[in-house]
């Protein structure tokens, strides 16, 4: 019985982040896509946790679902909202392309990890008492991953600059009486 609850928990939490993550690209209004994405890092943090990785998950919950996502919405709020619709003249051959690309991706994923698994995906993995462990991430991001860590976080700044210097350089609407 534990097992299948196991297996329930991780359905629902899988259906769950393809969902919010359908919706975050779907939806018109910013907001709401924002909205979107703390419930798709929220699935991927139950994920985490049936990993038996709790501190990533709070990491995920605490950072990205935290800090991030409200930086975003900050953004947002000082963009007001006037961001593009993606489909407003109907899909582009851009769009259309993107759409394509993307499911080619997706299908090169299936089939590599179909040919490469044989039996081994039945098979628990080995993994050690620290797995998961704030210790071992934290001598992971400052060995192994220091520069994916560190580009990340110049991203971000780039992202949260790139929204001021947007939002500073729209035309403000006129006050009444003004000409």
């Amino acid at each position: 019985m534990e097992e299948f609850l196991v297996w329930l928990v991780w359905v629902v939490a899988a259906l769950a982040l393809l969902a919010s993550g359908l919706a975050v690209v779907l939806f018109s209004n910013p907001f709401y896509s924002a909205l979107a994405l703390i419930g798709n890092l929220a699935s991927l943090a139950v994920l985490y946790l049936l990993l038996e990785a709790e501190f990533v998950a709070a990491a995920q919950v605490l950072v990205y679902a935290g800090a991030v996502v409200v930086m975003f919405l900050f953004v947002i709020a000082y963009l007001g909202g006037q961001a593009d619709t993606p489909w407003a003249g109907g899909p582009t051959l851009q769009a259309v392309a993107a759409v394509v690309a993307a499911g080619a991706i997706a299908v090169e994923v299936v089939v590599v990890i179909a040919l490469q698994a044989d039996e081994r995906l039945s098979d628990a993995a080995d993994v050690g008492e620290a797995f998961g462990s704030p210790a071992q991430i934290g001598n992971l991001f400052l060995s192994d991953h220091l520069l994916a860590f560190e580009v990340t976080s110049i991203v971000l700044l780039v992202a949260a600059v790139g929204g001021v210097i947007l939002g500073s350089a729209m035309p403000r609407p006129r006050e009444r009486g003004e000409r």
